[in-house]
């Protein structure tokens, strides 16, 4: 009964933040909603006996990855919504629904199809044995060693982006106190009084 008690909450934070990344307009907010979201489902992990993930996912996820998140929002200088009547491609939201109803039909497809079959799971087995650890870091660096490069090239890849969204474009600057264009190199003199 208590397991069924600690799913349903763990569960209802889980949505509850997802929902709150998708429907906050301040992105540090949404950011905010997905650190809830990564803690319910590392709450989820602990019910299922997966201790290691579930303090990676408070490490790593809910750590980590959201900080870088909330350092690129920061960076950018986003302190205020977007405009998000001004559509920036053209057919991007029919796409983004219609991916979005074929994402959630093939979940829905997957789970409707799966079947229990009572033979007790690998990470199941792992626990018992203890070599959840020495299991996961074995199929991670040779069967998934691909997979786990190619993530790590691709937050490399967002960290660069990100700088360079940020970048200040190098360009003529206004002097504030005489309203006189400063070239780029150009050095001003203050003069004293």
């Amino acid at each position: 009964m208590v397991e069924v008690v600690v799913f349903a909450i763990a569960a209802l934070v889980v949505l509850g933040g997802a929902a709150g990344v998708i429907l906050q307009r301040n992105p540090v907010h949404a950011a905010l909603s997905l650190v809830a979201t990564l803690f319910g489902i590392a709450v989820l992990f602990v019910a299922q006996e997966a201790n290691f993930l579930a303090a990676v996912q408070v490490i790593v996820y809910a750590g980590a990855i959201v900080v870088l998140f909330l350092f690129v929002i920061m960076l950018l200088g986003v302190d205020q919504a977007d405009d998000l009547d001004a559509e920036p491609l053209v057919g991007q939201r029919p796409v983004a629904i219609a991916l979005g109803v074929l994402i959630g039909a093939g979940m829905v497809l997957v789970v409707a199809t799966s079947t229990v079959t009572g033979v007790p799971a690998a990470s199941e087995r792992w626990v018992r044995n203890g070599e959840d650890v020495a299991q996961i870091g074995r199929l991670l660096f040779t069967d998934h060693l691909f997979a786990f490069e190619i993530t790590s090239l691709l937050l490399v890849i967002a960290v660069v982006g990100a700088v360079l969204l940020a970048r200040t474009r190098p360009g003529p600057q206004v002097d504030a106190e005489e309203d006189v264009p400063v070239l780029p190199g150009e050095v001003v003199y203050e003069e004293e009084e």
